[in-house]
């Protein structure tokens, strides 16, 4: 297998075959599919190793101290043969992956061959295709996570626990000195935690960066923004801590740190920087001067890292890998990003050009991954990872018997929460030739009310009942999103003709389930709530834009907002993230005003909220630009569309107005909607009358399954698209 090395004595850095390391019991052996190189401290071991001898010695005066010692003790000649010897010989680097576990050890039962883990250690999770590593410094990586993300895990623990170090609190402000790659991500941890933060660092795209990742406001420490900052956000107290991340032979850090902290507040040493503390200044304030000592307690202790022995949770809440869990499960909730920090991904084969880079300056970076390809391709990390759109089969041909004029179209209504009760059910209970048979709630009085208020004949908590009732032509599935798929299964099976509000499915599996039905029962009669599509605003301005010839450019911004505390959107452990439950909306939309079904997705997120950017390309060349945003002003409008084409451009404000604009060869021609309609309206009453003409005359469903079930897959693409920050190829099962 191969490594990266080094000569500590010529600084020479190399690529080396070297023998593949065997699986001791206690641990597991992992195939590397990404590596993190530490910008702070291995550039700084880098840097050493090209020295001179002198250089080195006043680099490490705790290595001198030890060779003094040994001269005591051996002599000038056995010392010399010792530290020639060490010196002189390759030692590895790296102490940050994530990789698949390729073998597991004697003793090991919390992972198995094939699992996702993060590893830590810089004996054991060094920058090679495989590596030994120990129960305690690997912990499993959370479903959805993905490997380059996960490669962060020992940094992170390391930000990790010199925050837990500063015990900071709801509502305090904290200072963190030096925004490199631990300093962005102890402003991270901080922000999550509740704490307002101030950064310093001289390099201003590192301010800027930190900024947006959360920090209230950061600065060149030789400038007076930083003191306005803490002055302004402490009402000129100081911060509660401080926490020193830079490096570099300056005392700078510690004497700004003494300035800006408040009397008895803390300050915490994360990195290695000159700590000649000014004793007036620390002794007036009674400053508390704190260690952060690497990934947590546990390390350097024998016992607890190549032994196994943990600590009880009791006595020791925070261990290493304790801490190493965490990080990455605030990464996979998304608390924490760490993609903006990704200044270059290398492939490992080009690993001393890459250092040489660094070490010369040509390449400026935060946060470089080495990439090992055939592993990340093993695991979808590859440049354009696929989700597969399934195809729709069916056993035969779906037959739907026509009614007469005469008979009506009976109902049953699943849930009647209040999506159903003010956009569907008004246009129902008022439209001629529509029964409302039975509604169906969990709660007895929840069905009672929705009997009362629109004339359901039943009202009963037995969905059972409802599905073995001949008499009902159609269900309406209208529940939380977590039960759409396999309620929208059992009413196939039964037979039904479905109108299922979005989503149609949470996940893929939900999805496929959807379709086996389909295929097992032969009945095809399915409706997704995309509403859109048929509002009659939107289809008069398709209309008078017309047929186009070139590819269309798409931009849709919908300003959702904020939800209320308690809403049951926020339980996206059960119910989805928010864009899944109603993202297919605007992608449906975009796909109806393009006449086609994507191909392909990409989704990035803007850290610490739901913003979400997706854009979407279409077999044509095609794009649509789908911008989903919380933190809007809520006096703006919704939802505002623009469509772009041949010399046309499509606009679409909110569904209270459209206009169409065109450059012909004769002038320039305009429409404009007459006039603004009373109401919005974004076609519910058109879609309901659509599906209700579909079932009374046996006729094919308003939206082909096919376009229902390619838009499901693009928008659950989004979260696999975010995961694994790539593009995402939606492609056709075959």
């Amino acid at each position: 297998m191969k490594q990266v090395v080094q000569n500590y004595k010529s600084g020479e850095l190399a690529v080396l075959d070297v023998p593949v390391p065997g699986c001791k019991p206690g641990g597991v052996l992992v195939r590397t599919a990404y590596s993190l190189i530490s910008t702070g401290t291995e550039l700084m071991k880098v840097s050493e190793a090209g020295m001179s001898m002198l250089g080195k010695a006043r680099s490490r005066p705790d290595q001198v101290a030890k060779v003094m010692q040994s001269v005591a003790t051996n002599g000038v000649p056995a010392t010399y043969r010792k530290v020639m010897g060490k010196l002189d010989s390759y030692t590895p680097l790296g102490y940050s992956l994530c990789g698949v576990v390729e073998q597991v050890g004697a003793g090991i039962d919390d992972v198995k061959v094939g699992d996702l883990v993060a590893c830590a250690g810089n004996e054991h999770a060094l920058h090679a295709e495989l590596n030994w590593v120990p129960k305690n410094l690997y912990t499993p990586v959370p479903d959805g996570l993905a490997p380059r993300h996960a490669a962060f895990g020992t940094v992170g623990s390391i930000a990790m626990q010199g925050v837990r170090q500063g015990e900071p609190q709801l509502g305090e402000v904290a200072l963190v000195i030096g925004l490199g790659l631990i300093g962005q991500l102890v402003v991270q941890l901080l922000t999550a935690a509740g704490v307002r933060v101030v950064g310093a660092d001289p390099d201003p795209t590192r301010c800027e960066l930190a900024e947006r990742l959360g920090a209230a406001a950061c600065g060149d420490p030789a400038s007076t923004a930083v003191e306005a900052a803490v002055a302004e956000l402490t009402g000129g107290h100081g911060v509660d801590q401080v926490f020193l991340a830079a490096g570099g032979g300056s005392n700078q850090p510690v004497e700004l740190a003494a300035r800006l902290c408040r009397d008895r507040g803390r300050v915490v040493d994360i990195g290695k920087c000159r700590l000649d503390l000014p004793w007036n200044a620390y002794y007036e304030k009674e400053l508390d001067v704190r260690f952060s000592r690497s990934y947590g307690p546990g390390r350097y202790d024998p016992a607890y890292e190549l032994e196994g022995r943990d600590y009880p949770i009791g006595y020791v809440r925070w261990t290493e890998r304790r801490n190493l869990a965490c990080f990455l499960d605030l990464l996979a909730r998304g608390s924490v990003d760490v993609e903006p920090l990704v200044s270059h991904v290398a492939d490992f084969d080009d690993a001393v050009e890459t250092y040489q880079s660094l070490k010369d300056g040509d390449l400026k970076a935060v946060a470089v991954l080495f990439r090992y390809p055939e592993q990340a391709e093993e695991q979808g990390e590859s440049a354009a990872p696929e989700v597969s759109v399934p195809e729709v089969r069916r056993t035969g041909t779906t037959v739907a018997p026509a009614r007469s004029a005469k008979t009506p179209v009976r109902l049953a209504f699943v849930g009647a929460g209040n999506y159903a009760t003010s956009m569907l059910l008004p246009h129902l209970a008022r439209r001629d030739g529509v029964e409302l048979s039975t509604v169906v709630t969990t709660t007895a009085l929840s069905a009672a009310n929705a009997q009362r208020k629109f004339g359901f004949a039943e009202a009963t908590t037995d969905l059972d009942a409802v599905l073995g009732d001949k008499s009902i032509d159609a269900v309406f599935v209208v529940t939380r999103h977590s039960s759409h798929a396999e309620l929208t299964r059992r009413a196939l099976l039964a037979g039904k003709t479905v109108f299922v509000e979005k989503p149609l499915a949470l996940t893929e599996d939900e999805l496929a389930g959807v379709l086996a039905a389909v295929e097992e029962s032969g009945n095809d009669r399915l409706q997704v709530g995309f509403n859109r599509r048929f509002a009659p605003l939107l289809q008069e301005a398709r209309k008078r834009f017309g047929a186009r010839t070139g590819p269309a450019s798409l931009r849709y911004l919908v300003n959702a907002g904020k939800l209320q505390h308690g809403s049951w959107y926020l339980q996206q452990g059960a119910e989805g993230s928010r864009f899944v439950g109603e993202g297919g909306h605007f992608i449906d939309t975009a796909s109806w005003l393009l006449d086609a079904d994507p191909v392909s997705v990409y989704a990035t997120a803007a850290p610490g909220n739901e913003d979400l950017q997706v854009v979407l390309r279409y077999p044509d060349g095609s794009t649509a630009t789908i911008s989903y945003v919380t933190t809007g002003a809520a006096g703006f409008p919704k939802e505002t569309l623009d469509l772009i084409a041949d010399g046309k451009v499509l606009r679409l404000d909110d569904f209270v107005r459209a206009s169409v604009y065109s450059d012909g060869t004769v002038g320039r021609k305009q429409w404009v909607s007459s006039r603004l309609p009373k109401a919005r309206d974004k076609g519910q009453n058109a879609e309901l009358a659509a599906f209700i003409k579909a079932v009374r005359t046996g006729g094919p469903m308003p939206v082909p399954l096919e376009s229902l079930v390619a838009t499901t897959s693009a928008t659950l693409a989004v979260q696999a698209g975010l995961a694994g920050g790539a593009p995402v190829t939606l492609a056709r099962a075959r």
